[in-house]
């Protein structure tokens, strides 16, 4: 238990230190996992709602965070080129989350050719229900693409980093709000905190 403990620590803090460096990017992070948590509530009562808020909402501000704000250069302060970043990132690297992207905006055009989806729905009356029936395939888009990845990870790495790896996904918003809830203050006012270093490392 204390090897996966540290293992996640390890997870997230390469995460914030390698990727988190924009205000403006940290900033969409904290409305991302807002948001995320306002779908795992729905998520009980509603499950399509819940993956268009997710997908619409916080899936689209934590990646453009991820790919319009956050610097693409060399980290002077971890020391790494963004290639190496992308290389060793344990999740979704910005070529990974092309695809799922890809999938994610082309996966409606199927209710548009068949709006039974292969008789697996019922076929949507306006464009509320067309918006509902989206939402089922978000939701299959968005576990598939977890479920995915971690097996992935069972495969090319080990099943302990997949673990890992599929839990700090699962529990990135509540973390999010944790190292993120200052953002926007330091944002309004123009300051930059101390960057994340890679000598500060988590117990």
């Amino acid at each position: 238990m204390a090897s996966f403990r540290k293992a996640l620590a390890t997870q997230r803090w390469d995460d914030h230190r390698y990727y988190h460096h924009s205000l403006v990017n940290q900033s969409l992070h904290l409305v991302s996992a807002v948001s995320f948590l306002g779908s795992y509530v729905l998520l009980f009562t509603h499950p399509a709602l819940a993956a268009l808020i997710a997908w619409l909402v916080a899936m689209t501000s934590r990646q453009a965070g991820h790919f319009f704000f956050e610097p693409k250069g060399y980290d002077a302060v971890n020391q790494a080129t963004h290639e190496y970043k992308e290389q060793i990132k344990v999740g979704y690297n910005l070529r990974r989350k092309v695809f799922l992207l890809a999938v994610w905006a082309a996966s409606p055009v199927l209710l548009l050719l068949d709006p039974t989806l292969f008789g697996l729905m019922t076929p949507h009356r306006g464009l509320g229900e067309f918006a509902l029936n989206v939402g089922w395939i978000w939701l299959v888009v968005g576990v598939a693409g977890l479920l995915l990845r971690t097996v992935h990870l069972f495969i090319i790495r080990d099943v302990q980093t997949g673990v890992v790896w599929f839990t700090k996904i699962l529990t990135d918003p509540f973390h999010d709000i944790k190292l993120y809830h200052k953002s926007p203050l330091y944002l309004i006012r123009g300051e930059q905190p101390e960057p994340p270093t890679a000598t500060a490392a988590p117990r």
